[in-house]
């Protein structure tokens, strides 16, 4: 089968090694690709957002199956053309896909379908939104409602922070047309989790549970980020636990989507934070997690690319995922800077040494070869991932791969994980 999987980041360069380990795997293409992935791929030069290019080079180029793995692409409506064209694809309809498009949408979704999630209101003018954190107590959370890269989120401590993420967000424009709309909504306390299923339409196949750390410091300081390393499983979902999210969550969004006329065929990747009360709805997101795709994929013993595809077909019922006892973990190597202004073009040493290790895999994300030469070229740049018996034996082992790194340029927390091996 020829394959051709979307996006140039280190879900990505997962999705591409696990597929590449499937024996119905014939030609894979990577538009556009890594450094990392050109070792696994044929990378084309086509960028994620180019929906017309995209299209024409899998018709021109017999493409079997399409894996997409952004978010952007998918609202555009890449997954209506290439169906429209023939072409089976990994990945929601347009319609469907407004579950991340839009957090207002996602938030009315929610209510209406009795989807237990924070309190909230969604504003289309910034005078309105000051009114009302102005009768609501804080901390309280301002959201641009579009697509920001993971980073429109702001958790503000007092009002006087929440005014100023408004105008940030929708004055300043720091989002671009994202922050159009803004939701904001009541400050959840609890531990965040993350929570995968694939869906055909109808059926659910839940995956296996992870942990994020969006915080860019240890200890949770710092700003926002797409994801500075994960975990799996998140052992504050034990089994009790998600069969609740799947009763509560998963199956009314599915049965919600369909009455809607969005019936949702992908992935569906929720945030949750898991409340005293249970879990609550922080956000979905319509494609694999990144950082959260890598050490899910570690731990994956089935064929993905199997699963996927009998996923884009409506055969889910077809699937059984068998996965490893092993926990997984994987730090993120980001350039100094990130999540602001960063350098690119610093040159990359050692990956070999950290790659020689049993039980290591070291994912590109924004990277770039010239000659021999790995250069940097984005802000999360590596995703050194480790296999362990336990999260702590993980842990261990990819900060000795990250140890043997020579990147002067890029930096890392040092506690990914914590929170698993602390309970």
């Amino acid at each position: 089968m020829k394959i051709l999987v979307i996006g140039s980041g280190g879900r990505e360069h997962a999705l591409c090694w696990a597929i590449a380990q499937s024996p119905h795997c014939g030609e894979l293409y990577c538009a556009p690709g890594n450094a990392g992935i050109s070792r696994l791929a044929e990378c084309v030069e086509i960028g994620p957002d180019d929906i017309g290019g995209l299209v024409d080079f899998a018709t021109g180029n017999g493409i079997e199956f399409v894996v997409v793995g952004p978010e952007a692409p998918l609202v555009a409506g890449l997954a209506d053309r290439l169906e429209a064209a023939g072409i089976p694809a990994f990945g929601p309809s347009a319609k469907a896909a407004e579950l991340e498009g839009s957090k207002g949408f996602m938030k009315d979704l929610c209510a209406k379908y009795d989807i237990s999630t924070a309190d909230y209101e969604t504003f289309d003018e910034p005078d309105a939104a000051k009114e009302y954190i102005l009768r609501h107590r804080a901390p309280i959370v301002v959201k641009a409602d579009g697509l920001a890269a993971g980073k429109g989120v702001i958790i503000c401590r007092n009002k006087n922070e929440a005014y100023a993420a408004i105008d940030h967000i929708m004055t300043e424009r720091a989002f671009g047309d994202a922050g159009g709309k803004v939701v904001i909504e009541e400050f959840l306390e609890g531990e965040e989790a993350s929570f995968f299923a694939l869906v055909d339409g109808t059926r659910a196949l839940p995956l296996v549970s992870a942990q994020d750390h969006k915080a860019a410091y240890d200890g949770g300081e710092g700003p926002n980020t797409g994801g500075m390393g994960a975990y799996s499983p998140a052992t504050v979902i034990s089994e009790p636990m998600a069969k609740t999210i799947m009763d509560r969550v998963i199956t009314p969004t599915i049965k919600g989507m369909a009455a809607e006329g969005r019936p949702y065929r992908g992935v569906l990747y929720v945030g949750l934070m898991i409340t005293v009360n249970g879990p609550k709805v922080l956000e979905f997101n319509v494609r694999f997690g990144d950082p959260e795709c890598q050490p899910m994929v570690m731990r994956l013993k089935s064929d993905l690319l199997e699963a996927l595809f009998a996923c884009a077909e409506g055969r889910l019922h077809e699937v059984k995922l068998e996965w490893r006892d092993q926990a997984s973990l994987v730090v993120v190597m980001a350039a100094e800077g990130y999540p602001g202004y960063y350098a690119k073009g610093s040159e990359i040493r050692g990956l070999d040494k950290a790659e020689a290790l049993d039980g290591v895999v070291v994912y590109h994300a924004g990277t770039k070869a010239a000659g021999k030469k790995i250069l940097a070229d984005g802000g999360r740049v590596l995703g050194v991932a480790a296999r362990g018996e336990t999260i702590a034996k993980a842990q261990e082992l990819a900060y000795k791969a990250v140890d043997l790194i020579d990147w002067p340029q890029g930096f890392c927390r040092r506690d990914i994980g914590w929170r698993a091996i602390k309970r």
